[in-house]
């Protein structure tokens, strides 16, 4: 019989995710860790959750098709936008070789912090601050994943990543954006690549993004 974590890999499948990587890290990773307490019987389904403050987690398979994009091979250093309740970081965790999340709402970032230690995920780091700044003390990073949308991809992330680096970011308002990959070249100039998918997102709040409504 199909365990629940089937069910959001086949999602995953059926919206276009073909790296066996990326799915074998879904079919891992029990989502149901990574939700409020009264939501784990909704976790194996594939649609958004609510979570504290306002903000929402990302649906399943959206998420397994941005992972994707980056293309890791466990080799990478990665910097997360957007920790949230921490599911996708913990994909990333079995996909790369360390990840530095940043999450700007405290209660968040400690609910993902308890969710990853009873999960047994060591190769995170999670700083409560302002993303849109990346983490310079950190850098450079080889890939980097907004998980919040913005009209423009902040300079500091620019910056902060390698070149050759790939970077992803809902572009965007906030409420209807395209999913896009970018690169960065050897003059460290960000080139678009793809867009990955089209979705709807919280707005990316910080000095260089949306200026915070709390």
């Amino acid at each position: 019989m199909p365990s629940r974590t089937d069910r959001l890999v086949d999602a995953a499948r059926q919206a276009g995710v073909e790296d066996e990587r990326v799915l074998e890290a879904m079919a891992k990773v029990r989502r149901g860790a990574f939700v409020p307490g009264d939501l784990i019987d909704d976790a194996y389904t594939d649609r958004p959750l609510p979570i504290p403050h306002g903000q929402v987690t990302t649906q399943p398979s959206l998420v397994a098709a941005m992972v994707e994009a980056l293309e890791l091979d466990g080799h990478e250093r990665v910097l997360e936008v957007g920790t949230g309740y921490g599911w996708q970081t913990a994909l990333l965790a079995r996909l790369a070789a360390f990840v530095w999340t940043v999450e700007r709402l405290p209660g968040l970032a400690e609910a993902a912090a308890r969710a990853l230690v009873r999960q047994d995920v060591e190769n995170v780091r999670i700083v409560v601050g302002d993303g849109t700044g990346g983490l310079p003390a950190q850098a450079p990073y080889d890939a980097i994943i907004v998980s919040a949308a913005h009209p423009r991809v902040p300079d500091p992330l620019v910056e902060q990543l390698v070149p050759g680096g790939r970077l992803l970011q809902p572009i965007g308002e906030g409420g209807a954006e395209e999913v896009v990959l970018f690169q960065k070249s050897g003059t460290g100039r960000l080139e678009r690549q793809s867009t990955v998918i089209s979705a709807h997102f919280v707005p990316l709040y910080g000095r260089h993004g949306f200026a915070p409504t709390d």
